[in-house]
């Protein structure tokens, strides 16, 4: 199971739908199986309308960071413009089963995936549930500002 913000799954869902000609892409920063924070990066491939690689200098600054205790690297996401919210076969070509968290989105369709050998789906992947645990992230107000308890 995944647990990202309705937040979150909002901005990747707004991302893709502002460029749908590329495959927009970015980071996945939390603990675990939390999603606490998104990186959006450029996409670097030479065929951004059918690939996506995230810039490098990117990646390595968020390892960077989390290394120095920031939120860490716990995968990424990346859209599918023309397709389905679903890793595709060249997506598995190119993962690597260290189980990183792998979030698709195709529309307003988002799905989950961990990075395994021996996976479900293409021999590489097994699908995630996703729990949306509301709009704020940990360490976040709810939405709307502070709650205030009913007497």
């Amino acid at each position: 199971m995944l647990e990202i913000a309705i937040r979150l799954r909002n901005e990747i869902a707004a991302a893709a739908a502002a460029t749908p000609g590329v495959e927009v892409c970015g980071l996945l920063l939390g603990a675990a199986a939390r999603v606490e924070r998104i990186l959006p990066c450029r996409n670097v491939a030479t065929d951004p309308a059918r690939r996506f690689e995230i810039d490098p200098a990117a990646l390595i600054a968020a390892h960077r960071a989390g290394r120095a205790g920031g939120p860490r690297v716990i995968g990424h996401y990346h859209s599918h413009p023309t397709g389905v919210a679903a890793p595709s076969p060249r997506d598995a070509a190119d993962a690597v089963a260290d189980g990183s968290i792998w979030i698709i989105v195709a529309g307003r369709e988002l799905t989950a995936w961990r990075a395994v050998a021996q996976g479900a789906l293409h021999g590489r992947f097994d699908a995630l549930a996703l729990t949306q645990p509301g709009c704020a992230t940990p360490g976040e107000r709810p939405q709307g500002g502070s709650a205030v308890s009913p007497r």
